[in-house]
């Protein structure tokens, strides 16, 4: 009998977040490979390439170019775009947008799949302790996150 193979895991992300990656694999094939290509051309009419510290770097760069692009192209196999929160939701779903309040202080977060999480911006991944713990929670709720320093409560202030 034959195995179904691995299962693919979905990849969380809003639309703002894939876009981010269409820019950045965009930049990537139009822009710095053409870029990159031309001065690997540069360095090589330069001559022996065994000491030609520009022909390295660009042959690096290169590298690091492609592995990039694969990598981008994987992670938009396997992406789930959410719709973003339009304020009929009743519970906080990946894609929502929040106000919370933690130890007396309002904080704006939106939960994010892991790709898009950047939590100095207020982005929170929906893998992480406190991303996990507010999914599905309702406005009103308050919940208890564990955390290294012991356990934080967050209470929903608003749903978006």
């Amino acid at each position: 009998m034959k195995s179904a193979g691995p299962k693919t895991k979905e990849i969380i992300i809003t639309q703002e977040g894939l876009n981010k990656l269409k820019v950045e694999l965009d930049e990537l094939k139009n822009v710095r490979r053409p870029e990159v290509i031309n001065r690997i051309k540069g360095a090589k009419e330069l001559g022996d390439l065994s000491e030609n510290a520009e022909y390295a770097a660009a042959k690096d760069e290169q590298s690091f170019i492609e592995g990039r692009i694969q990598e981008l192209d994987q992670i938009i196999k396997k992406l789930k775009v959410v719709k973003e929160a339009n304020g009929q939701q009743k519970v906080a779903l990946p894609g929502s947008r929040l106000v919370v309040s933690v130890e007396g202080e309002s904080m704006d977060i939106e939960l994010v799949g892991q790709t898009e999480a950047d939590p100095a911006k207020g982005k929170i991944s929906i893998d992480s302790p406190v991303g996990k713990t507010l999914l599905g929670h309702k406005k009103g709720e308050s919940v208890k996150v564990q955390t290294p320093d012991g356990e934080i409560a967050y209470k929903i202030v608003s749903l978006a």
